[in-house]
């Protein structure tokens, strides 16, 4: 009996993902699952969400969308050329602005861009082209003076020879789009995001970055380390959601937009407090 029981024990450890059956503190270990609080159907939530002072915003491939948070009604509508702009894949509030990270995906050689819009109107106000350079764009935030792009690679579908998801990069950036810092993703987010990739990312107010993948129903905690070139996983949290493209609400403490492809909706989580562990 006592043998069978431990069989048991050790096929459902098994069975489960490695971010939910670890346990101690060993790096990116698990938290308490996020809370799902509640949902806005939205047919653009395609790509991912964004957070807004008394708004929410619907990413689509080619199109965005603001709805108002407490009557879930859509306010405001942008529809772009999907020739010209082939593959939304996130925004972020920026003051009065909704800065979004565009590619060309899945098509190669890779080609990215970021958009502005006015947050109000989502009337566009400027681009700016980065080329081909260490992937495809995926996110693109603004965190103490400094932009923060995240290239994406992939292991299949719209990756480049010579390169797969282990490539994934975030570098940082100043006003005039030059490199100033480089990191690569440790493996332990890595395996959990193969073959794909980072799909979402936003600072939060705690001074770490919650990174999200393309599938697994989980954010990341990460660290920029003062030294050296890898990232620090910080803890993983479940989310009532999948991966892809996420932000937080600037008015809500610990509240978190994601959203769900299969039913197309919006999904704001409470996402329980997370300690760094580092000292000051």
């Amino acid at each position: 009996m006592i043998f069978a029981a431990l069989a048991l024990a050790q096929s459902l450890a098994l069975a489960l993902p490695p971010a939910v059956a670890a346990s101690g503190a060993a790096p990116g270990a698990p938290l308490p699952a996020a809370t799902e609080l509640r949902r806005i159907a939205a047919p653009e939530a395609r790509q991912g969400a964004a957070g807004g002072h008394g708004s929410v915003y619907a990413v689509g491939d080619h199109e965005v969308a603001r709805y108002d948070a407490a009557s879930a009604r859509r306010v405001a509508h942008w529809s772009g050329d999907p020739v010209i702009y082939p593959h939304l894949n996130s925004c972020e509030l920026d003051g009065s602005e909704l800065v979004c990270a565009a590619s060309n995906y899945p098509q190669v050689p890779m080609d990215s861009q970021v958009l502005w819009f006015d947050a109000a109107n989502l009337k566009p106000l400027r681009s700016h082209a980065l080329g081909h350079g260490h992937g495809s764009l995926t996110w693109f935030v603004r965190h103490e003076g400094s932009w923060w792009a995240c290239y994406a690679n992939y292991d299949g579908k719209g990756g480049e020879p010579g390169r797969d998801h282990r490539a994934t990069t975030l570098v940082r950036m100043n006003d005039r789009f030059e490199e100033t810092g480089l990191w690569t993703f440790p493996e332990t987010v890595l395996s959990r995001m193969a073959p794909r990739s980072s799909s979402g990312g936003s600072w939060g107010k705690d001074g770490l970055l919650y990174v999200t993948g393309h599938d697994l129903p989980e954010i990341y905690a990460v660290r920029v380390p003062r030294q050296g070139g890898v990232l620090e996983h910080v803890a993983t949290i479940a989310m009532p959601t999948g991966g892809q493209a996420i932000g937080w609400a600037p008015d809500e403490p610990r509240v978190i937009w994601s959203i769900e492809r299969k039913t197309l909706e919006m999904v704001a989580s409470r996402v329980p407090p997370v300690k760094s562990g580092r000292k000051p």
